[in-house]
């Protein structure tokens, strides 16, 4: 039985609320340690009986972070109840709004959230070990994710009209042809993002060695990896086949979203109101996947873009069979900013770019959609059913946080064990448990949909912060 618990509330650097508890022994080495989901939003609920067409928008506003991703998956959703396949243009600026997002989000992760360990240290002055104090030592580095970040934003602005939980994407397509001085302003900046996305990368690289620890022990275990594949398995963001890929780098399925229950499945723990995802034909725990970057670089075959495959095979040299250490998704991040950008280029550089034929019009002809999409932190599921009048009856989204949540939770557990002693605890130690979390950059506002377990609590406190009234859920 424990005899001691050490709580680390809130997890610090991450989008939404949670906390972390490590059980220790009477010795003060780690038994048990927990990644706790402290927050509930219950998108899925709430949308019952809203008009289908409604639904994109709304699903945008479940994050401020990644709207577009949600965007993306719902209207493809909503693309199946209309059964239509939409313009061949609407889907070129659909894929250049989801690569601003990734750039954008990525840019957000690496240099805002996690380059203050990389930088400043894991052992830094917890005060000083945030963006502010990489902006003070680091002004060039700093000036770098800012700007990267920025080009993320205005393009989908661009693009879209609003950086924040815009509404362009729609069912049948976008609302708006790319105009031609928007889509100039945009190529205008994409040498100087890549001029910063390759010499971030430069230097990432030339600095994992001062990280051999983390890698070792930041969630470095064999599991299952998912993603998206395009044609002849090459990286893909906005459509494709979802692969699984096992340990041994061997692709046990490659299945449309359309067939998704037959191959995932989720539990509730009684710790989380975050549901954990897992490979259905082999169970839980056996089934434990990982999503995101560096999964997709994981069960890819090719990268069609020069630098980024050029970026993608030294990567793979990273281990003979699958990347398993998710100290790397710092690294995939940078490799996916890279195509990104050269994506984008690619896709902005034909006269059919601004092609204004852009959406295609009908009414309600499936019962049901199911909306699938690489958003930043991994494969997004958008699934919806409705009556014959196009309102909601039913619907559930799995997110990319939810099918890592097991491996979150084991990578916890693996650094605590590494870097947690009990009788000498020191807040570097604490901070790494930490870090191993926000290398899988996960997004629990995105996530928490379906409640698990865990008990509801509602505090009532007057102006003293004194507990007036209380209740709890059974």
């Amino acid at each position: 039985m424990a005899q001691k618990k050490i709580v680390i509330d809130p997890v610090t650097r991450i989008e939404g609320h949670s906390k972390i508890s490590i059980h220790l022994d009477e010795q003060g080495h780690v038994e048990e340690a927990y990644f706790h989901v402290t927050q509930f939003r219950g998108f899925e609920k709430f949308c019952e009986g809203r008009p289908f067409y409604e639904m994109p928008s709304l699903m945008a506003r479940i994050c401020g972070i990644c709207p577009v991703s949600h965007l993306i998956a719902s209207a493809k959703a909503c693309d199946q109840i209309l059964a239509v396949r939409i313009p061949p243009n609407a889907a070129r600026l659909r894929r250049v709004l989801n690569l601003a997002q990734i750039v954008q989000s990525h840019a957000l992760s690496f240099f805002y959230l996690s380059a203050p360990d990389f930088l400043l240290g894991m052992d830094s002055d917890p005060a000083a070990r945030n963006v502010l104090g990489l902006a003070a030592a680091y002004p060039d580095m700093a000036r770098d994710g800012v700007r990267l970040r920025q080009f993320g934003q205005s393009t989908i602005e661009l693009l879209a009209g609003k950086r924040i939980h815009p509404a362009w994407v729609v069912p049948g397509g976008v609302s708006s042809p790319l105009a031609a001085e928007s889509r100039d302003r945009i190529v205008a900046q994409l040498p100087g993002m890549l001029a910063i996305a390759t010499r971030t990368l430069d230097w990432f690289k030339s600095e994992m060695e001062k990280f051999r620890e983390e890698i070792r022990s930041f969630a470095n275990f064999p599991t299952l990896f998912m993603g998206l594949v395009g044609e002849n398995g090459g990286l893909e963001h906005y459509d494709g086949q979802m692969r699984f890929l096992d340990t041994g780098g061997r692709v046990i399925a490659d299945y449309p979203g359309a067939s998704y229950a037959a191959h995932i499945a989720e539990i509730a723990h009684p710790w989380s109101y975050l549901k954990t995802s897992f490979y259905k034909p082999m169970g839980y725990p056996d089934g434990v996947y990982r999503v995101g970057p560096l999964a997709r670089l994981n069960v890819i075959d090719s990268v069609d873009t020069p630098r980024a495959s050029q970026e993608w095979a030294e990567f793979r040299e990273l281990d003979r069979g699958p990347v398993l250490s998710s100290f790397y998704y710092h690294y995939a991040r940078l490799i996916e900013i890279l195509y990104g950008l050269e994506k984008m280029e690619q896709l902005l550089s034909g006269p059919e770019i601004l092609d204004p034929h852009v959406r295609a019009h009908a009414r309600v002809n499936n019962g049901e959609g199911i909306g699938v999409s690489e958003a930043p932190r991994g494969t997004l599921l958008h699934h919806y059913k409705v009556d014959r009048d196009g309102l909601i009856t039913w619907s559930n989204l799995i997110i990319a946080t939810g099918h890592n949540n097991a491996a979150m939770n084991r990578g916890v557990l693996q650094v605590a064990r590494h870097f947690v002693h009990g009788n000498r605890l020191e807040e570097g130690m604490l901070n790494r448990v930490e870090a191993v979390i926000r290398s899988f950059d996960p997004c629990l506002s995105c996530s928490t949909h379906a409640d698990g377990r865990m008990a509801l609590e509602v505090e009532l406190r007057n102006a003293a912060g004194e507990v007036v009234d209380s209740c709890r859920t059974r």
